[in-house]
């Protein structure tokens, strides 16, 4: 007990250190900072609207719900590659390494994306609409009630979308950020509606549904914060946390987006979903970025 209740002063206490830098550099007017606030809170706001129809709506066939994770899916495959790899990739030859420096800083940032995703997806407690329980043992986890580990489900997806955007803003121009964050925003609309369907179809008021949905997107501004806030730090870690960003984006593609998507039998509208996905991203990033 006396071990336990130690650790989570020692949290408690770097949490809270995190939270003055966070305050201080929004107070001392950092502006990339601010930026990564408003466009973590326009990804929320795009959730938050995306879970409105269920309020009025029947259902969503299950053949719509998987082309719109299919869509999810290639909007953030995009922006993995084009606005997260490639400008990490530019900012790690910047900074003076080679064609192979620069490839191996960023590709060993993304497998530490991946592995810390990997981490949390195993041992926090979490539901999975299909799936079912995961992140513990059984006879644990049914102490905690099914809304809560929904919600964690939920924040482990929209972690990483919240610190590519924060990241972005605070190591790429403008352009390419706002770019990042008008994709991400596009793919939260259908990803809000999902995910509020999914709590209405296993049992969930419409009304509780809906504000779990829209509790969902205010990790985005957090997590978009807490990236900017770090990256502002010192540049030496702009190739890291892109690449860090789009690894943990490209976990959560291949290990729960894609998978849930496919599960029903509908693979090709999934796949047509992350084709289209792909190619809208593609087309913000070029064209605004």
């Amino acid at each position: 007990m006396l071990r336990k209740l130690l650790g989570g002063l020692i949290a408690l206490g770097g949490l809270l250190v995190l939270a003055h830098g966070m305050i201080a550099a929004l107070w001392d007017g950092q502006s990339h900072v601010q930026e990564a606030l408003i466009g973590g809170s326009m990804a929320a706001g795009a959730t938050a609207m995306g879970t409105l129809p269920v309020l009025f709506a029947q259902r969503l066939s299950d053949r719509m719900q998987d082309t719109l994770f299919g869509f999810g899916a290639g909007v953030m495959l995009a922006a993995s590659g084009f606005s997260l790899v490639v400008p990490g990739l530019a900012a790690a030859k910047a900074q003076g390494a080679g064609p192979w420096g620069a490839g191996l800083t960023v590709g060993a940032a993304i497998l530490l994306g991946a592995a810390l995703l990997l981490i949390m997806e195993r041992y926090l407690p979490h539901e999975h609409f299909i799936k079912g329980v995961e992140g513990m043992p059984k006879h644990s986890a049914v102490r905690i009630r099914r809304t809560w580990m929904f919600i964690f489900a939920i924040a482990l997806h929209n972690l990483p979308e919240g610190l590519a955007i924060g990241v972005a803003y605070a190591g790429t121009d403008v352009l390419r950020a706002s770019a990042l964050t008008t994709g991400i925003s596009i793919q939260d609309i259908p990803e809000g509606l999902v995910v509020a369907v999914a709590l209405v179809s296993i049992g969930y008021s419409r009304l509780t549904s809906v504000a779990l949905g829209i509790a969902s997107g205010l990790v985005e501004p957090l997590a978009a914060v807490v990236g900017a806030a770090i990256i502002g730090f010192s540049s030496v870690l702009l190739p890291w946390g892109l690449g860090f960003a789009a690894g943990a984006m490209l976990f959560v593609i291949s290990h729960e987006i894609i998978p849930e998507s496919h599960r029903k039998g509908h693979e090709v509208f999934a796949t047509c979903g992350l084709m289209v996905g792909f190619v809208i991203m593609m087309l913000l990033d070029t064209a605004l970025g």
